[in-house]
């Protein structure tokens, strides 16, 4: 199975730090973000696939064709275009289901139990979620329920349908590709991962979710590299 990790981009919130380099090759405690993300995904996949775009031949550089004995492929999105772009640009590097790690995550937690899940259920997508504050949740996508069903998913709502909201850990199955593909932009220009798999719920797929158990640090600013810190 593969782990595909859509590598952080600018991270103009970072700056300098990402001046001259990648968001994904900021240090966090004594390696890159990166290479946290590896980690957590290293004990579920037998390969990694990175979507790269700026500055992203350092990425190459620093991690080059493998890592502990897993390959690393790498594809490039040239234009920040949103996380189903970076997602759609991965299809010709990835065999079957596999799980995806958003780059700029430090997650330690119950991964595994999305890959258990996805697999019973033979889903199309399965969503690692946690309860966040309201504001977070106008900040995310956000899940609406119906009861233990999932029935739509929105990315940054003004006015929340739940305290849901996904934690950039997914699997999903090959036809997230095709969902990928078929969506427009959002307001904001990008093709959002929301909106694919609000594609995939309304023909049929199946979605299913995880509560998420552990901790996590979504790293946009200077306080959350000090916050995940902490956590390591």
């Amino acid at each position: 199975m593969h782990g595909l990790v859509p590598a952080a981009g600018r991270g103009t919130r970072l700056r300098p730090l990402t001046d001259e380099q990648p968001k994904g090759l900021v240090d966090v405690g004594d390696k890159p973000l990166l290479e946290h993300v590896f980690e957590t995904l290293e004990p579920h996949v037998e390969a990694y696939v990175v979507v790269i775009g700026y500055r992203g031949g350092q990425i190459r550089d620093r991690f080059g064709e493998a890592l502990d004995g897993r390959p690393i492929s790498y594809v490039e999105q040239p234009d920040a275009r949103g996380l189903a772009d970076a997602v759609h640009r991965a299809e010709s590097l990835v065999d079957g289901p596999f799980l995806q790690l958003n780059g700029d995550n430090v997650l330690r937690g119950n991964v595994g139990e999305v890959l258990d899940r996805h697999r019973e259920r033979e889903a199309d997508a399965t969503l690692l979620v946690d309860r966040v504050s309201e504001e977070r949740a106008r900040r995310g996508g956000v899940l609406e329920l119906d009861g233990d069903e999932v029935v739509d998913l929105v990315e940054k709502p003004a006015e929340p349908p739940s305290r849901l909201a996904t934690t950039g850990c997914f699997a999903f199955s090959p036809r997230i590709f095709e969902a990928c593909r078929a969506i427009e932009p959002s307001e904001r220009g990008e093709y959002e991962l929301t909106d694919a798999v609000r594609w995939l719920l309304e023909r049929d797929g199946t979605v299913e979710t995880v509560r998420f158990g552990g901790w996590r640090v979504n790293v946009n600013t200077a306080e959350d590299i000090d916050r995940a810190e902490v956590r390591l």
